[in-house]
């Protein structure tokens, strides 16, 4: 554990509850993906194959935790609640993610550090998250005017990543050995996908205009 490792778990669980505050006080998920939160909760399922088998720490147990509740949580919220359901933009949301899926699944069963079924979940759950953000990004350039509460949790997630990628060059300065292609150009590929929304999030707050995409 480092700063960097620790400042990005806190943006990851930050961003969450900015979404799930916004769907639990406002009764709405105007501007939210669900095929992305569907696909964060895949990740998370796949990832965390091992919550009830290996032990690492408190921490990451609590965290591990943390994040498969809000994920199922949050697509609850949106398929089933009677009130925020309405606001779901069904007929914007259109994204076909099972391409998606499948490509990543295909990439994971071919590259991986061991062929086991825990090791290439995992792995797929890396791939799948460095994409899972395009159904929302894709949503959030249709509907043009993104309101505050979107806008921060997007940016609170790419931030996330960002922080990764800092913690990741922490390690490789300091600790022997630490080599993890995989991880890193997926932390990457996710961050870059972010580039078009960071722009357009800085350049609202200098000019003090609302969020809109091109």
């Amino acid at each position: 554990m480092n700063l960097f490792r620790l400042a990005g778990d806190m943006t990851h669980l930050l961003s969450v509850l900015v979404l799930l505050l916004k769907i639990h006080t406002i009764k709405s998920c105007a501007g939210i993906s669900l095929k992305t939160q569907e696909l964060y909760a895949l990740v998370f399922t796949t990832r965390y194959l091992d919550i009830f088998t290996d032990y690492i720490s408190l921490y990451n147990t609590i965290m591990k935790l943390v994040f498969l509740g809000s994920s199922y949580s949050i697509v609850w919220y949106i398929w089933h609640h009677k009130i925020v359901r309405r606001s779901y933009d069904k007929e914007q949301d259109t994204f076909r993610y099972h391409f998606l899926i499948l490509s990543c699944l295909i990439l994971a069963l071919f590259i991986n550090e061991r062929f086991t079924v825990k090791e290439v979940m995992w792995t797929f759950s890396l791939f799948l998250e460095a994409v899972a953000i395009l159904p929302q990004l894709v949503l959030l350039q249709r509907t043009k005017n993104v309101d505050n509460l979107t806008g921060q949790y997007v940016f609170l997630l790419g931030a996330y990543r960002a922080l990764y990628i800092l913690n990741w060059l922490y390690r490789y300065f300091t600790e022997p050995h630490y080599v993890h292609w995989i991880t890193w150009i997926s932390g990457l590929v996710q961050t870059l996908l972010y580039a078009d929304f960071f722009y357009y999030y800085f350049h609202r707050y200098t000019l003090f205009v609302p969020l809109n995409f091109i």
